[in-house]
């Protein structure tokens, strides 16, 4: 089936069907599939954001989709300062066949979205990691059946707001551990209600993690949120994915990266042989270039 959607912004953009089409378009490509779908396509990539492999990952796909990727940083454009977001899709959309932008505000890529004149991906913003999700997924379809089951423990970001979603489409059992005040926003659960597939919800991480088949964290203190530092590593004290935490479990752990070495996950924890966070890493070249293919083909 092909995708009824223009845009990506966040994961349910996609039904249940249309993710399942992506990923096993993924699983295909990463399977040896022909990546050459894409010849003399060109992605405009906008970075308010710096990213390591939001960055490599996509411009790596387009050039083995036999396309092209532009890099275009917060020097390089205006991004709503020198000239209004909605006059930099327009014109970007005239030279380039899909625009990839990673932002702050989800309002401005919703704002992208509406102006331009090709497909636009969220390759992340405050509210939302849909790509990210994707990968997710494809890593976990790849290691465990139908019954799997997952906990996210730490902070209720845009990481684990998208995954949550995902979770809900892809039929994932899923118990979500924060603490309080730190939690999914209302909405997400309710959208995750929607489908039919809402997490559990916990405060205590050791409840969260008994029996399950994944756990997977995030950074406590997300880029913008340096100022509340002290606030949060106090307010997660407990949560931290450590040999204590994992004791007596088997469970494999992922981890989006960067990591904070220390901080939500040890370093002994992610140089385990349970950590299976560099298949989530390369996963991005993977479910990005079916996303890519699939959008742009």
């Amino acid at each position: 089936m092909s995708l009824s959607i223009e845009h990506f912004l966040d994961i349910d953009d996609l039904s249940a069907a249309e993710l399942e089409t992506v990923l096993d378009r993924a699983e295909a490509m990463k399977s040896g599939a022909d990546d050459a779908q894409l010849p003399q396509q060109t992605l405009g990539m906008l970075f308010e954001k710096p990213s390591t492999r939001t960055r490599i990952s996509f411009e790596t796909g387009m050039t083995k989709l036999g396309g092209h990727a532009i890099f275009m940083g917060p020097e390089d454009i205006q991004l709503g300062h020198g000239e209004p977001l909605k006059d930099t899709a327009r014109a970007a959309s005239r030279y380039v066949d899909g625009i990839m932008a990673r932002l702050f505000a989800h309002e401005d890529i919703e704002t992208i979205a509406e102006y331009s004149e090709v497909p636009v991906i969220n390759g992340l913003t405050d509210d939302a990691h849909p790509c990210q999700t994707l990968a997710d997924l494809l890593t976990i379809r790849e290691r465990f059946d139908e019954d799997v089951s997952v906990a996210w423990v730490g902070d209720g970001n845009n990481v684990g707001q998208s995954f949550v979603i995902g979770c809900a489409l892809a039929g994932i059992e899923l118990t979500v551990a924060t603490p309080p005040d730190y939690g999914m926003d209302d909405d997400v659960l309710d959208r995750a209600a929607e489908i039919g597939n809402p997490p559990a919800v916990t405060t205590d991480p050791t409840e969260a993690i008994e029996g399950v088949d994944v756990v997977y964290t995030d950074v406590w203190v997300s880029m913008g949120q340096e100022d509340r530092r002290e606030e949060k590593l106090a307010a997660f004290e407990g949560f931290q994915l450590n040999e204590t935490l994992l004791a007596g479990s088997d469970a494999k752990v992922m981890h989006c990266l960067p990591a904070h070495r220390g901080e939500e996950i040890t370093d002994a924890v992610v140089e385990s042989d349970r950590a299976i966070v560099w298949d989530q890493a390369e996963n991005r070249l993977h479910a990005q270039n079916a996303l890519l293919v699939e959008l742009l083909g």
